[in-house]
């Protein structure tokens, strides 16, 4: 089995100084106006087309080391029940493996999210709220930006985090996490 870790997640396009060097920060832009936060609300299910992303959600809180829990399994994604809900002020973080058991997980692809592309949430009072991605990174589980993934924001914000890099047999887990950071932008 292929456990999430830390939680960080790996873009597809890296800068090529993103792992051992300096990390650009990341942008506070959007190609779309950003929406006003919504009220908090359970999240039942993430989507995203540019990475064919489907998924159920579960809840998650902090294991007995105080680090966020990882899902039981590959079949869901989780949301970090200690933070904001999907929509609301804050960042929302969502966490889900890229692989399980020898087979793709909720996150697989991404790494493959592209600024720009939309991350959908559906919540449990009917709205949907829909994030703009601004970046995607790659970060040593050892140099985890636990600030930025989750320090305060002026909006509503979406951090989904899962495992990438090179897989340590050994550990049997990733030497990385990818982080991708999304900005609310519709409801």
């Amino acid at each position: 089995m292929l456990a999430v870790g830390v939680l960080l997640l790996v873009p597809a396009t890296i800068p090529p100084d993103a792992v051992g060097g300096t990390v650009a920060p990341v942008p506070a832009g959007t190609v779309r106006p950003v929406a006003a936060p919504l009220p908090a609300a359970e999240p039942v299910r993430v989507r995203s087309a540019a990475i064919g992303l489907d998924s159920a959600m579960i809840p998650l809180g902090l294991d007995a080391a105080g680090a966020l829990d990882v899902p039981p399994d590959g079949a869901a994604t989780g949301w970090y029940t200690g933070g904001p809900a999907p929509g609301q002020l804050g960042p929302a973080v969502l966490a889900a493996h890229v692989d399980w058991d020898h087979r793709l997980g909720p996150f697989a692809h991404l790494r493959a999210l592209a600024p720009g592309d939309l991350v959908e949430v559906d919540r449990a009072d009917g709205r949907r709220a829909t994030f703009e991605v601004q970046a995607v990174r790659r970060y040593p589980k050892d140099r985890f930006p636990t600030d930025t993934v989750y320090g305060d924001l002026p909006r509503a914000g979406l951090r989904l985090i899962t495992c990438g890099g090179s897989f340590d047999r050994g550990a049997h887990d990733y030497d990385d996490n990818i982080v991708a950071f999304a900005a609310l932008v519709t409801t």
